[in-house]
């Protein structure tokens, strides 16, 4: 699956790509990130847990960083293992400048697999969707925050804080849903 999107952010360049770097601001932007640490200038370790349906699940995994254009683009690469599943894939992160503001792109090639493919293509894209839109606006909110009034100190945020178990809603909706299809399938047949 494939996703992509930008964020304008009140930002020198230098600036949002010393945060780009940075493990701290990083782990902050992960979902469920319980942690984020640096083996090398291009490798670091992960551990997110999330929980999906009734079971907590976490990921354990590494990121990657290569294709490296200091204060230009970089390729985030990652893959995470767990009980139900697998998870791979691909950011391209792009940082241009436009009238005094950087325009941070990113293209997102994911693939996803195991137990949870069970979950159905439809709910697992609206979730990788929704993770990626959460990680890039929860970075720019964290770099350039958002002033909804002049001169005041009030911020508006691009993203609201996910818990870890944000995954609930989705899981438990199509359950709901499904048990309804049933009800009514059961109904017909049985006429």
């Amino acid at each position: 699956m494939e996703i992509s999107g930008s964020y304008k952010l009140n930002a020198k360049k230098e600036v949002v790509w010393r945060a780009l770097n940075n493990p701290e601001v990083l782990k902050q932007c992960i979902p469920g990130c319980e942690s984020f640490e640096k083996e090398s200038d291009t490798v670091f370790n992960a551990i997110v847990a999330n929980k999906v349906g009734p079971m907590n699940v976490t990921f354990s995994g590494k990121v990657t960083v290569s294709n490296i254009q200091e204060d230009q683009s970089y390729t985030l690469s990652g893959e995470g293992q767990s009980p139900v599943g697998f998870a791979n894939g691909a950011a391209d992160v792009e940082l241009s400048e436009e009238y005094g503001m950087t325009i941070l792109s990113y293209q997102i090639n994911v693939n996803v697999g195991g137990k949870i493919v069970q979950l159905g293509s439809r709910l697992i894209d609206s979730v990788a969707k929704k993770m990626s839109n959460y990680f890039f606006g929860r970075f720019a909110d964290i770099v350039a925050p958002v002033n909804n009034k002049i001169g005041g100190t009030a911020e508006e945020k691009r993203v609201d804080e996910l818990k870890s178990n944000f995954l609930n809603k989705y899981i438990y909706s199509a359950a709901v849903i499904f048990f309804l299809l049933l009800v009514v399938i059961f109904y017909f047949v049985s006429r």
